[in-house]
């Protein structure tokens, strides 16, 4: 009898359960990497910096008020929980600085959109002697009417600029009343349970602000 020979369709059967099985190989690779690739993308998203400078560690400083805003209540930063605040220093008669900051502010707010209503911003006076409530209500709240006003005794002023690092020094007029005040023209920004998370400098512009704010305010 002929020894016995194999069909010749069976060559033809392994190769294709070997293409197969690489095919499945393939596949389970390409499932895994693109796996891979998506989980390192969400993480490398998630821990983008901001583009404010990250001061969370700080706890020495800037970390609450006691203030009264131009509607004569008292605040502090429990006030505020569970928004995002952007702090900033300034004076009503400022010529330059505090408008452009805060003009910038405002279109800050209008880009946030829907996100906006979690966010307050709030404008501490360093020159309380001529800021008093009525015109530092007009001035904020003409930027947008949500921004708050606030102040402190001018006594007790200089120990709340030093209490939050930021510099300010007048410089005398031709008047008593017609100094100027050189200072700080950083803001500080809080998450929503009221914790010292940002400094924001005066050349980030607003849609880098909101960018930051959003984030900020999602913090849980």
């Amino acid at each position: 009898m002929s020894p016995p020979f194999p069909s010749p369709s069976a060559p033809s059967q392994v190769k294709l359960t070997d293409k197969r099985e690489h095919a499945f190989r393939a596949a389970g690779l390409f499932r895994l990497l693109t796996t891979l690739v998506f989980g390192i993308s969400l993480n490398v998203a998630a821990a983008a910096p901001f583009n404010g400078v990250d001061i969370s560690h700080t706890k020495s400083y800037a970390q609450d008020f006691r203030l009264t805003d131009h509607d004569g209540r008292t605040r502090t930063l429990a006030d505020f929980r569970g928004k995002a605040v952007v702090l900033f220093f300034g004076y009503l008669q400022c010529p330059n600085f505090c408008p452009i900051a805060l003009a910038r502010l405002a279109e800050t707010m209008q880009l946030l959109g829907a996100d906006a209503g979690r966010v307050q911003i709030l404008f501490v006076t360093l020159d309380p002697e001529r800021d008093v409530p009525p015109a530092l209500k007009e001035y904020v709240t003409s930027f947008n009417p949500a921004f708050l006003g606030l102040y402190d005794t001018p006594a007790a002023t200089p120990d709340l600029a030093l209490k939050f690092r930021v510099y300010y020094r007048k410089i005398p007029g031709s008047t008593a009343t017609t100094y100027t005040i050189d200072h700080a023209v950083f803001s500080y920004a809080y998450d929503p349970q009221g914790r010292l998370r940002l400094l924001l400098k005066d050349s980030l512009s607003a849609a880098e602000l909101a960018a930051d704010l959003r984030r900020l305010s999602a913090t849980r």
